[in-house]
């Protein structure tokens, strides 16, 4: 896709991206590195309809769109209603505008409605259990797993997605290992898996994982985020994020 020429005007409240601004001073989850990883990593090859759960600022949603043809069309869903809002406002000042589609709903919900066939789901799903203290009743619900646990994520995407669709999803090393498991003795296969780690010297802290019922094998690799020292990205990284970040 065709960069823009214009130099973006650098923003409060969000993060500025080569070609859009994601605002989410109104969100429980902020834009990470880690969002950006999972919007670099996952394959858009092949997809005409494309899902993202639990969408939050949007960032996935217009990375993804950026990415894809113009002919992709990309829903979001949001149970959170103003971040709902803010992802509704993000789509509407980018590019694509056209394109994507964000809905306040619960994904349980959307699930029933919503017809299936997407080529492509997406989800940076609730990762941290139940009991795990929180004082902010958004950034809660962004992240608890007993607003939306890993069983049921995995009932909907096999409920929406098509027949030779994928899942792609990102997760702390111990959760994706249980969302694997759950997902293997539901008759899923694991096309892909990526560690990531920090530093070359450091255990990997998140996995990405695709997702597929047709059995395939499983292509896994390790993305190191940051030289040693932390002085600079690695090769690896810059490739993955340099349509999206300023400073690369």
């Amino acid at each position: 896709m065709k960069q823009s020429k214009e130099k973006p005007l650098l923003r409060r409240g969000g993060f500025t991206f080569k070609q859009f601004f994601v605002g989410h001073d109104r969100c429980g989850m902020k834009v990470t590195t880690d969002g950006v990883i999972l919007g670099g990593w996952t394959n858009v090859t092949s997809c005409r309809r494309i899902l993202d759960i639990g969408t939050g600022t949007g960032l996935l949603a217009l990375m993804l769109a950026q990415r894809s043809e113009q002919q992709v069309m990309i829903d979001a869903v949001e149970i959170d209603l103003a971040a709902c809002q803010q992802a509704q406002e993000n789509v509407q000042a980018s590019p694509w505008r056209q394109r994507i589609r964000v809905f306040h709903q619960d994904i349980a919900d959307y699930a029933e409605i919503a017809d299936s066939g997407y080529d492509l789901i997406i989800s940076n799903p609730p990762y941290f259990p139940e009991g795990t203290d929180c004082r902010d009743e958004s950034r809660a619900k962004a992240r608890y797993t007993h607003i939306l646990s890993h069983q049921n994520l995995l009932m909907y995407v096999d409920k929406l997605l098509a027949p030779q669709g994928r899942f792609s999803v990102m997760l702390p090393c111990a959760s994706g290992e249980q969302l694997e498991k759950q997902a293997l003795e539901m008759g899923w296969f694991v096309a892909r898996r990526t560690w990531v780690c920090d530093v070359p010297d450091k255990a990997p802290y998140i996995v990405l994982l695709e997702l597929s019922r047709a059995p395939l094998l499983c292509d896994e690799q390790k993305l190191i985020t940051h030289q040693p020292g932390r002085k600079d990205y690695t090769e690896t990284f810059k490739q993955l994020a340099k349509d999206f970040y300023l400073a690369l």
